[in-house]
């Protein structure tokens, strides 16, 4: 029987021994990438992607990645494929594991993709969906080690909704080793089930002050993620205490670093002059998801830590 491919649909699916190796690797072909050392390990694979959500950064990363590492992406919208015309998941996966050597889907329901990777006879990578967006996790952990260092011991806090990125920085507090400090207004908490799961790594204090008290590293997003633009003008009421400005970032540390996995929304959940400060090491961590992607690809298919 063939052994089971091993999946990313959550960072809890690598050990945190995996994930650090994963980051330096990362950090190691970004180098050879600015160096302009060629690396093909995965020439003749294929990479298929599968988006149900649109997007910049994750298409971008993960095809020019595929490309610096010698092998090929194709781009699968709902419009091309027959999972928009209504193919169920687990035949649209036996199908598409057969031909590709390893997938990644950006979706809504996280319940889809772990359907889709039940039936996958290849690695599955979670490249977004409504309850978790582990990638971007990867680049933050790698952007933050380049900066400061070991993040274990720190304290980090989340300023906004308690969506799929704070989701994930809950489990990367657990695999890391930081104290997350989750900043939220009622009604827009985090999962209870993943929120418990970390025990004291993480908790909720509703002031976003109090929270980014002497923070090593402040994060946010959007005030309303995708599918939920409707609600764009009741959240920016509901939220308006919770921007990230120069008084936030005053009460963190000296030498905070501030990350917004972007599309940011200047002005509404982060300030033109947090943007755009010192602190601010953003397009970094934009760009490290192209080298923690590659890594990450390359652990998945060749088993390199």
């Amino acid at each position: 029987m063939a052994q089971q491919p091993r999946h990313f649909l959550s960072l809890l699916d690598l050990s945190r021994e995996e994930l650090r190796s994963v980051i330096r690797r990362a950090s190691e072909l970004k180098r050879m990438q600015h160096r302009g050392d060629i690396h093909t390990p995965l020439k003749g694979k294929n990479l298929g992607m599968v988006f149900e959500k649109s997007s910049t950064r994750t298409r971008v990363s993960f095809e020019v990645g595929m490309s610096q590492l010698g092998g090929h992406a194709l781009f699968l919208s709902p419009r091309d494929t027959q999972l928009g015309r209504g193919e169920p998941i687990e035949d649209s996966a036996r199908v598409l594991s057969r031909m590709v050597d390893i997938i990644m889907i950006r979706t809504f329901e996280h319940e889809k993709l772990e359907l889709f990777a039940a039936h996958s006879r290849v690695p599955v990578i979670n490249a977004l969906t409504d309850l978790l967006h582990p990638c971007q996790l990867l680049a933050d952990m790698q952007t933050y080690f380049e900066h400061r260092g070991n993040i274990e011991g720190k304290t980090v806090a989340w300023i906004g909704d308690g969506n799929n990125m704070c989701h994930s920085y809950i489990n990367a507090a657990r695999r890391f080793g930081f104290r997350l400090n989750i900043a939220c207004p009622e009604g827009y908490d985090p999962d209870p089930e993943i929120l418990a799961a970390a025990g004291d790594s993480a908790e909720i204090i509703r002031d976003p002050m109090t929270a980014a008290t002497g923070a090593d590293l402040v994060v946010t997003d959007v005030w309303a993620s995708m599918g939920q633009e409707e609600e764009q003008q009741a959240r920016s009421e509901i939220f308006a205490e919770y921007q990230v400005n120069d008084a936030l970032m005053a009460q963190a540390a000296a030498d905070a670093l501030f990350f917004h996995c972007l599309p940011a929304h200047r002005g509404e959940e982060v300030s033109e002059s947090v943007m755009d400060s010192p602190d601010s090491v953003v397009w970094d961590e934009a760009e490290n998801r192209l080298h923690s992607q590659k890594a990450l690809m390359e652990f998945l298919l060749l088993g390199r830590v």
